[in-house]
């Protein structure tokens, strides 16, 4: 029921702008947070900036103390569709509650950008690879494992036409770096030819 009740969510939302409004009462009535999250995803979808703004900052305060909660808090606004997001994405590196050192708020945060937000992972100007590129490039003397893993959007450049040149060229820009771990080499290497 609750799977059901969150799309039909969805799809009013994004059908008609003026039922944003349905978001944020299911937002406030919630008893759950599987429909708090859903609210919340149409909220900062759909919503104007100050709703968003507002709305996940409340839901931060509700839930900071709550590591996998805001995990999903990062997740979701790393996938907000809009033009900042990068700018985002970047400035959340430097929340107080991330941490380059944590798989979870890596796979969250950066994970959550480079899977779940193709609009602007897979921007014209190639920001969002390059984005990725160098965050793997901190992480390879981090966390190899999680550097490697990262990578999988970018092994797929021959699926897109138009940005595989980019995608193969940042995965080559990669492959140039001096001290890489054998787990982010061998991804790498096996993917950019």
């Amino acid at each position: 029921n609750r799977s059901l009740r969150n799309t039909c969510l969805s799809y009013l939302v994004a059908a008609d702008p003026q039922n944003i409004q349905l978001a944020v009462d299911q937002y406030r009535i919630a008893g759950n947070m599987t429909d708090r999250l859903a609210a919340l995803r149409e909220i900062a979808f759909y919503g104007d900036f100050a709703l968003r703004e507002d709305t996940l900052a409340g839901f931060y305060n509700d839930w900071r103390d709550e590591a996998l909660v805001v995990n999903q808090w990062f997740q979701l606004q790393a996938a907000i569709p809009d033009a900042q997001a990068l700018s985002r994405v970047q400035a959340l590196l430097h929340h107080a509650d991330f941490d380059i050192r944590n798989p979870n708020k890596v796979r969250a945060l950066i994970g959550g950008f480079a899977n779940q937000n193709p609009v602007n992972f897979h921007r014209a100007d190639g920001s969002g690879y390059h984005f990725l590129g160098d965050i793997v490039i901190q992480l390879n003397a981090l966390n190899p494992q999680i550097a490697a893993r990262l990578l999988t959007p970018l092994t797929k450049w021959r699926n897109y036409a138009g940005r595989a040149e980019m995608m193969r060229g940042e995965l080559e820009r990669l492959a140039a770096e001096p001290a890489l771990s054998p787990d982010v080499f061998e991804i790498v290497t096996k993917s950019e030819n």
